[in-house]
């Protein structure tokens, strides 16, 4: 045989089907894939669809809708509502929830932002999809508080970077992050990168932020900067602007990567279902530390906060030990008590 043609290709649903034995999230799962290559043909088409631009609305946390924004949401919806195993939906598009018919109806509740750095898209920038999945509980026929929990209780969670290569990034509870990467030729994600991990000795030396928040941070935070920016090598500064691209990299390269509560913003910015638990989850279990810096008075983990409505947000910095350390020990100056890491 040729050695061009895999004819043992590991694909996910092969992947997930070895991993859980469960046939439900296999459905979900390629339900998922299913609407990911949908959106991967929508960004790669959208110049000659002329769906840049925006779509005349704004989404449930006022940003702006771009037409691909409002595509990509259509797209997930109807893949995951046909999937026969899905009970709630949450997509940051909808400001309310979607309950789906019961005779359609499953265990899975799942939240969702369908493009996240859409921003990004009219200047052909990379963007992505990322999700969370719980179980509805014991009893419930669905509803929204299946879904208000911290992420201890989250099943899985993931995220697509649609990029020179269209890769999707996933954990289950308790396990280990793998990647899977889009091979056009046969239509499937196939297993390309095993038992994703954060470079054992900090990796490179990143910081990732959005500096035109600085004046509004508070000084620790400040402080780390200029601790990135003032070292006998000093940390290079990557900040893309899609939080799956910052990610994707802070994973692959180390470093660190920051988007703090502020002034402006007291909660944060990023929301939490559908943003920062299942990055935190990602992060956690590929060797990584998710915590919030200082928020409600406390530092805490990303992981342990409760949403108290499906858009709550939280501030976020993620990445290595080595880099995550730095600003604690800025906290700590300040006289806040800080986690061991």
């Amino acid at each position: 045989m040729s050695d061009k043609f895999d004819s043992d290709a590991k694909t996910l649903n092969r992947f997930v089907m070895a991993s859980t034995h469960d046939h439900d999230l296999v459905i979900l799962m390629n339900a998922i894939a299913t609407s990911c290559k949908l959106i991967t043909s929508a960004v790669q088409r959208a110049g000659v669809a002329k769906l840049y631009g925006l779509a005349g609305e704004v989404n449930s946390t006022g940003d702006d809708q771009k037409k691909l924004d409002v595509l990509s949401n259509d797209m997930m919806i109807n893949a995951l509502v046909n999937s026969g195993v899905c009970c709630v939906l949450v997509s940051e598009e909808n400001e309310e929830p979607i309950v789906v018919p019961s005779g359609k109806s499953g265990k899975f509740c799942v939240a969702f932002d369908p493009l996240d750095g859409s921003s990004n898209i009219d200047c052909n920038v990379s963007v992505g999809t990322i999700f969370s999945v719980y179980e509805k509980k014991p009893g419930s026929n669905g509803t929204v508080d299946d879904l208000l929990r911290s992420g201890g209780s989250c099943l899985c969670a993931g995220y697509v970077a649609y990029s020179s290569a269209v890769e999707m990034v996933f954990t289950f509870k308790g396990g280990d992050v793998h990647g899977f990467c889009l091979d056009s030729t046969i239509g499937e994600f196939v297993h390309t990168r095993e038992k994703m991990v954060f470079p054992q000795d900090g990796g490179k030396t990143i910081y990732s932020a959005n500096e035109g928040n600085s004046t509004h941070w508070d000084a620790p935070i400040q402080e780390a900067i200029q601790v990135f920016k003032d070292g006998a090598k000093p940390y290079s500064a990557r900040y893309v602007g899609s939080m799956v691209a910052d990610i994707h990299r802070t994973i692959l390269y180390g470093g660190i990567y920051l988007y703090p509560a502020d002034k402006k913003s007291p909660k944060g910015k990023l929301r939490l279902l559908y943003e920062g638990i299942p990055m935190a989850m990602i992060i956690e279990q590929a060797g990584g530390i998710a915590s919030t810096g200082m928020f409600q008075g406390k530092i805490q983990n990303v992981i342990d906060l409760v949403p108290d409505e499906i858009h709550a947000k939280c501030p976020i910095i993620m990445g290595g030990k080595r880099d995550v350390q730095i600003v604690f020990d800025q906290y700590k100056k300040a006289g806040v008590d800080v986690p061991t890491l």
